[in-house]
């Protein structure tokens, strides 16, 4: 069975003022997690991973949070770039959003390793990066415009094909208390299974993972029927 996992990683620097740190240190425990998340999808046969990484809106974060940022996405990537573990495990790695907004260098690096792991089709990694999911539809709006369809043409699976994927999440997880989804696949996540757990990411553990994955095999998926 195929699983689309998508999760909202919330809840970094809330875990780091618990710790007393400075509030953007949390984002380092972050990336730890994330670590080991990718062992425990592979573990449980996770076959495609959404992880809600950077907004949109998060641009306008302190200057010194967004600096650290971009030297933590720097370290973490260009780690990942040459991480055996991709082409060992065949990992497709992709970067939904307008990523182009990033500085020119954390860019380049995005799209060299989506280019580098196109042809690998075992597990797909989608790192939803200057993502807003109202943005997605615009830019898919602008795309189909270019094109001058004929309006029948415009189809559901017409307007799928122009955003950043069409693969719909079975499961979406939102760490850190909050209960809604913040402008995160509004397209795509229109039958996924919600779960708002209270833990902040940096804390969230494979039991939790287990506990989700249990009471979603107990749902029932209507799919609007």
């Amino acid at each position: 069975m195929s699983l689309h996992l998508a999760i909202i990683l919330d809840g970094n620097r809330r875990f780091a003022k618990r710790l007393m740190l400075e509030p953007w240190k949390g984002h380092e425990y972050g990336a730890k997690r994330v670590e080991l998340l990718l062992e425990w999808c592979k573990e449980f046969k996770i076959n495609e991973l959404t992880l809600y990484s950077f907004s949109i809106q998060n641009f306008n974060r302190p200057k010194e949070e967004f600096n650290y940022l971009m030297k933590l996405f720097s370290e973490m990537f260009t780690k990942f770039a040459d991480d055996p573990r991709i082409k060992k495990n065949e990992i497709k790695i992709r970067f939904l959003g307008r990523y182009e907004l990033f500085p020119k260098e954390l860019a380049s690096l995005f799209k060299e390793i989506a280019e580098k792991t196109k042809n690998n089709s075992k597990f797909i990694l989608n790192f939803a990066m200057a993502y807003g999911g109202r943005e997605e539809i615009v830019d898919a709006i602008k795309k189909i415009v270019s094109e001058h369809p004929e309006p029948e043409k415009i189809t559901e699976d017409y307007v799928e094909k122009h955003l950043y994927i069409d693969s719909a999440p079975d499961i979406i997880i939102r760490t850190g208390g909050e209960k809604r989804t913040s402008n995160f696949l509004p397209w795509q996540s229109v039958y996924s299974e919600l779960f708002f757990i209270d833990k902040t990411w940096p804390e969230f553990e494979k039991e939790d993972l287990v506990n989700i994955l249990n009471e979603y095999n107990q749902r029932e998926r209507r799919f609007g029927k």
